[in-house]
This record gives C-alpha cells, sequence and structure tokens, in this order.
C-alpha cells in the first residue's frame, strides 16, 4: 500500500505543486476539505505523515498540530514562510519532526519526507522491544516510558534519539552523527532542528525525573548516562 501524506496547506497554487512532486513517488495525497474540520478529514485518510502550514483559516497550524498530537504519533513537517526562531521552537514543542521554511526547493522537501518515513516505519517494524534505563522502561513499540506508576509518550524523533543515546553505553554520539541517523544527510538539516529535538526530550523528561540523564557534552554532543 502507499503510503499516504496528508497536506494542511490553504493556498492552492502550493497545494497542487506538492500534490504533483510527491505523487511522481507515488505518495497519495489527501487534504482537509473545509478547514473547520481538519481533524475529521485527518481521521478519514489515516495518513503517515502530514504536511502543515502555520497561516491558516480559522485556526493556525500550530492549533492542528496540538489536536493531532493529542491522538496520533504521526510525523509531522510544518511548512512555512515565517523564519522567526520562536515559530520552530513552538513548532518542536508541540512534537513536530521538521520544519521547513518557504521558499523551498521539493526536493529537499522530498528528501525529508523519505528519510522521516523510511526512519518512522521501518524503526517501528523492527522495534517490538523494551529497553531499560535508569529504572524506566522504554517500550521502543508504542513510544511510551514508564518508571514508578508515570507514563509518557515521546515523539519519534525523541524516541529515536533516545534510545540512540541510552544504546550508546555511556559513550558521546556527536551532533553530526545524529543528524546523519535521524535524516540521513546532514546537508538537509538545520541545526537548530535536533537542538529543539533535544530540549522537548528534556522536557518530557523532567516528570520522569529522568532530564539529567541526557548530558550535553559541549563541543562534542550528547550522552545518556546512569542517575
Amino acid at each position: 500500500m502507499n503510503m499516504n501524506i496528508f497536506i494542511i496547506e490553504d493556498d492552492p497554487l502550493l497545494q497542487e505543486a506538492l500534490r504533483e512532486g510527491l505523487s511522481q513517488w507515488s505518495y497519495e495525497v489527501s487534504y482537509p476539505s473545509d478547514f473547520s474540520h481538519v481533524m475529521d478529514a485527518f481521521v478519514e485518510h489515516r495518513p503517515h505523515l502530514v504536511i502543515i502550514d502555520i497561516q491558516l483559516p480559522r485556526f493556525d497550524g500550530f492549533h492542528w498540530c496540538r489536536e493531532i498530537r493529542a491522538v496520533s504519533k504521526v510525523p509531522i513537517i510544518f511548512l512555512s514562510s515565517r523564519d522567526h526562531p520562536t515559530d520552530m521552537v513552538m513548532a518542536m514543542n508541540l512534537g513536530a519532526d521538521d520544519y521547513v521554511q518557504k521558499p523551498f526547493h521539493m526536493d529537499v522537501l522530498l528528501a525529508k519526507v523519505q528519510a522521516i518515513l523510511r526512519r518512522t516505519y521501518t524503526y517501528e517494524e523492527a522495534s517490538s522491544d523494551v529497553m531499560e534505563w535508569n529504572q524506566a522502561l522504554i517500550d521502543l513499540k508504542s513510544g511510551e516510558i514508564h518508571k514508578d506508576g508515570t507514563t509518557i509518550g515521546l515523539t519519534r524523533n525523541e524516541l529515536f534519539i533516545l534510545s540512540v543515546l541510552v544504546r550508546s553505553n555511556n559513550k558521546i554520539i556527536s551532533r553530526h552523527e545524529l543528524m546523519k541517523m535521524l535524516w540521513d544527510d546532514d546537508q538537509y538539516v538545520n541545526d537548530n532542528t535536533l537542538t529543539a529535538n533535544i530540549t522537548r526530550l528534556r522536557q518530557q523528561l523532567t516528570s520522569l525525573h529522568l532530564a539529567e540523564g541526557i548530558v550535553t557534552k559541549k563541543g562534542l554532543g550528547y550522552m545518556a548516562v546512569t542517575l
């Protein structure tokens, strides 16, 4: 079955350009027909990935990202002409996987889409085990961490980063290595995207008292340590 990409974009010309570009790679493309009922269309199409603009009719992209994250861990890419750093930080804090600024090259967007889909669904199929770290259980299948009766859910990027660091057995993983593993080719990655993902991962781990388990080694990278 071809993968479905759900596009929440109100510019008809860009919408068509995205449909043409993605369809060439055999992706199915769907859209909401009514920007007041985006979630109804999302549930109907059950997409494998969402591309979303910030400036939309009725409610902005941040609103719909929150709504999607409340019910799904599907990968989300923001596509926006807004270039202020706070917009990217907001998107990542809401659980987005990437942020692409307009204008953009279709080849770059396609590379990001392909890398995220490959990482998400290949990794998901291979990850049926549970990892233990600092008295917490990391369920790689569900994307949840359980500790002392508390459970939190991670996005796919956050889960991938944490699993890589935990498996490194107290060894430092450089930013370059992480970006290569996350996005396959770091030439397509804004360095702020990795920083935002690490920041959100630490925020998520705070409720389990595990945030200090992710350590930054200045100029070297990151490592997961035993507390």
